[in-house]
């Protein structure tokens, strides 16, 4: 089992420091919600955010819906054998159930996140909320633990994974900067497989590939193992 966590994700409501900008007060009045109960996306609120602390890469939730697309849709979720969590710059923590359909349209999923930040899950309880930190939900998952950060040690994709029968991988879900939870004194791994910053969807596209081909999930599913 990959435990995948998109780690330290700039997923959150419009915070109370611009939520009287006039900006945000037209995208709700246009929408029929309160201001903070909006989700905060940098290419609406750009002109709010300027003020905000952090504002440079926060109110991203393209990154998340990508990253979610890429895994659920991976044969390797479809085999069972894929676990999906996401943990928020306000230390939320989304528990992803792998059979969720997620709305391929980007609009549906901000719409989507709006009700589980509202009700604490989605409609049928497929994706739920809770509070909780990164190193908390690392703790509990209990693997052997990759970070990847472009500071850690270099290694190729073929040598991630041993013959372990769980294993975390965790994943930055920002745009740009590093890691804002304490990591410290964690028994985890940090790795690099780039020279150059990659974008978090690629990197987790190669990291369930990879994790496939250790495991011959393609063979598998072929019937020629």
């Amino acid at each position: 089992m990959l435990h995948l966590v998109l780690a330290d994700c700039e997923l959150e409501r419009v915070p109370l420091e611009i939520a009287d900008h006039k900006v945000v007060r037209w995208w709700a009045r246009r929408r029929g919600r309160k201001p903070t109960e909006l989700l905060l996306d940098s290419s609406l609120f750009h002109p709010a955010m300027k003020k905000l602390k952090d504002g440079f890469r926060r109110g991203r939730p393209d990154i998340v819906h990508r990253c979610l697309l890429l895994s659920l849709d991976s044969p390797l979720n479809r085999e069972g054998l894929l676990k999906v969590y996401v943990h928020t710059r306000n230390n939320e923590i989304i528990h992803v159930d792998p059979s969720t359909r997620l709305p391929r349209s980007f609009h549906r999923f901000v719409g989507l996140m709006e009700e589980l930040f509202l009700r604490g899950e989605t409609e049928g309880g497929l994706m739920k909320l809770e509070r909780g930190s990164l190193r908390e939900l690392i703790q509990r998952i209990g693997a052997r633990t990759l970070l990847l950060d472009p500071e850690g040690e270099p290694k190729l994709w073929k040598e991630l994974y041993g013959e372990e029968e769980e294993v975390c991988a965790v994943v930055g879900g920002f745009p740009e900067g590093g890691y804002l939870s304490d990591l410290s004194e964690l028994p985890l791994e940090r790795v690099c497989v780039d020279p150059e910053p990659l974008p978090s969807s690629t990197i987790v596209a190669r990291l369930i590939f990879s994790y496939e081909e250790k495991r011959g999930i393609q063979e598998r599913r072929l019937g020629r193992k």
